[in-house]
């Protein structure tokens, strides 16, 4: 099958889902990455910020099988990858009855990732490091296409940093703008209403076969630039390890494969911004790997993701508090407005939480603390 059809489809899946889901575009974009890469992603977000209701979308437009799961401390390996065959079991055999269990999945979600107990640690690192099922003399290839886990925080324990270091690409789900409530309500309402998904739009083979791709996109010319930017990362703190350093080059081929091009450009090193181990690394990441893509014009055949810092901008913050403290002094502003000033100022209240420099966050935090206490004495 030609390839160009093969990109065709699977950029047509994303553009479904972003037309499903209001303020995602990123995570789609990155899930799309991953899914062309043959990688993992990992969504870092509360409960309530669409994780789960993303990766069904995206799985009703494939045509394989889904597996989702909720771990807890106590998860044990039967509740994931299935119980023991009783029949063959009463024959002196151990076979895993993997019947609807994540071995049969193409498509895995692992809510609270960072839950995994030891029990289960060692063959989830085997599933996402070499998509192999073992368990006493048994072992399986597994169909997994992709492994999506989120948590609402990040690992504390040493024996979970093993296993969110296997996914490549870190991204944060937050309740989306405010201004954004009413088209969310609206799609959201809709999806409610509308019956599932008619069939999908590209079968999992096909997807392997645009996996199978990768290969063929030309590193050469960004290869030079890329070993610049690995060393300015850990120059800046970052864990980079070799081997992450080279499955990373896939989801630069797949930001190339995705635009229609078989060679990389230095745009597609975009997909760097969003491989920080810490909430304080992301504006740092972001900074070096938008200062090496801003080093070169744009060509017109960039991956639409390579120009966008989704990270808050101190100055615009500030700007905007300046806005608001104005109307609500506006005596003539009414109480419905005054509503929609508080729920906007909540939400730059939570962005403040990602701006890691202190003296921005400082200047920021002044006025909007000012702002708060002006509503609450006049509430």
């Amino acid at each position: 099958m030609n390839e160009l059809l093969l990109v065709d489809k699977l950029n047509h899946v994303l553009h479904q889902l972003k037309n499903t889901f209001t303020g995602k575009d990123d995570i789609i974009d990155l899930m799309g990455i991953c899914l062309a890469g043959r990688e993992h992603i990992f969504l870092l977000g509360p409960p309530g910020t669409a994780k789960s209701a993303l990766v069904k979308a995206l799985a009703q437009l494939l045509d394989g099988d889904t597996f989702e799961y909720l771990l807890t401390r106590f998860t044990e390996p039967n509740e994931l990858f299935g119980p023991f065959d009783i029949r063959k079991l009463r024959e002196g055999e151990l076979v895993t009855n993997t019947t609807g269990m994540l071995p049969e999945a193409s498509l895995i979600f692992l809510d609270e990732l960072l839950n995994a107990n030891s029990a289960i640690l060692n063959s989830l690192l085997m599933v996402l490091n070499e998509r192999v099922f073992r368990r006493g003399r048994e072992t399986k290839a597994l169909p997994a296409l992709m492994i999506v886990g989120a948590s609402n925080h990040l690992p504390e324990e040493e024996a979970l940093q093993a296993l969110y270091d296997r996914f490549l690409i870190r991204v944060n789900c937050q309740y989306v703008d405010p201004q954004q409530l009413e088209a969310v309500l609206h799609n959201g309402w809709k999806l409610e209403q509308s019956a599932p998904a008619t069939g999908p739009l590209i079968s999992s083979e096909e997807v392997k076969q645009l996996q199978q791709l990768i290969g063929m996109v030309n590193l050469d010319n960004i290869r030079p630039e890329y070993i610049t930017l690995i060393q300015q990362l850990r120059n800046a703190g970052l864990m980079v390890s070799d081997r992450r350093a080279v499955k990373l080059q896939r989801l630069m081929a797949a930001s190339a494969l995705l635009c229609k091009r078989l060679v990389a450009i230095p745009a597609d090193m975009w997909v760097l911004r969003y491989i920080w181990d810490t909430t304080a690394q992301q504006e740092i990441v972001a900074g070096i790997v938008n200062t090496a893509i801003a080093t070169h014009p744009d060509d017109g055949n960039e991956h639409p993701r390579a120009r966008v810092n989704s990270l808050p901008d101190a100055d615009e913050i500030y700007k905007e508090l300046q806005l608001l403290a104005a109307q609500w002094q506006d005596t003539s502003v009414s109480s419905a407005h005054r509503s929609t000033i508080k729920d906007r100022l909540r939400y730059l209240n939570s962005r403040c939480e990602w701006i890691t420099n202190p003296t921005q966050r400082h200047f920021v935090m002044q006025p909007m603390d000012a702002l708060w206490k002006k509503i609450m004495q006049e509430s």
